[in-house]
């Protein structure tokens, strides 16, 4: 038992690395639109990575609207090759999961399943409105809890847009999204050679 202990120990650990880029962006709901469309289909709050901003404009989509979490499952689906968002999210969203971070753990599933874990996280936000700065905190933390990562491991920034671009003028939020993702691989080659086996 020690000995197989040993021999285990001797065995050199080495990662693969990978990174994944996502994006996702949605345009603020407009006052018709809340009329016209059913409520059960429209969010009523804004929310992004998981948290709600009181008394903002919801984004218009089919889920949530969450940007920030959509590029985050889009940037882990870019190291695991399995797109979420598309008909795995579609079909999710059809049978009423509506919640993003339930987008977001399928995602981290395949990502387990391969070896896959995540080590880093940044993320870029483009917006005129709301205020973003006072809400990076809470934004870290929640993506933590469902990453499974410390909050000091996720980046968050956010620029106005300097009235460039639709969303720089306010009629939605963009996002960018980068993962580090890193799993195990086993190298032999160190190992002393054991007597017998050699050929």
């Amino acid at each position: 038992m020690v000995k197989d202990r040993l021999e285990k120990a001797e065995i050199n650990m080495q990662y693969e690395y990978a990174n994944g880029i996502g994006q996702d962006s949605h345009r603020f709901m407009q006052p018709c639109e809340a009329q016209l469309k059913s409520a059960d289909k429209w969010p009523k709050k804004l929310i992004l990575a998981g948290v709600e901003f009181p008394g903002e404009t919801p984004l218009v989509a089919n889920s949530d609207g969450d940007a920030v979490l959509h590029a985050l499952t889009n940037a882990i689906s870019g190291v695991t090759g399995v797109n979420i968002l598309g008909p795995i999210a579609d079909q999710m969203c059809q049978s009423g999961i509506t919640d993003s971070a339930e987008y977001l753990k399928k995602g981290l599933s395949f990502a387990v399943d391969q070896g896959w874990e995540l080590t880093h996280i940044s993320i870029s936000i483009e917006g005129k409105r709301p205020k973003f700065t006072p809400m990076i905190g809470p934004m870290k933390i929640r993506i933590g809890e469902l990453c499974n990562l410390a909050p000091e491991r996720i980046g968050i920034t956010a620029t106005t847009g300097e009235n460039l671009t639709r969303f720089g003028e306010g009629e939605g939020i963009m996002v960018f999204c980068s993962v580090t993702m890193r799993r195990e691989e086993v190298d032999l080659s160190s190992r002393p050679e054991q007597p017998g086996l050699s050929e």
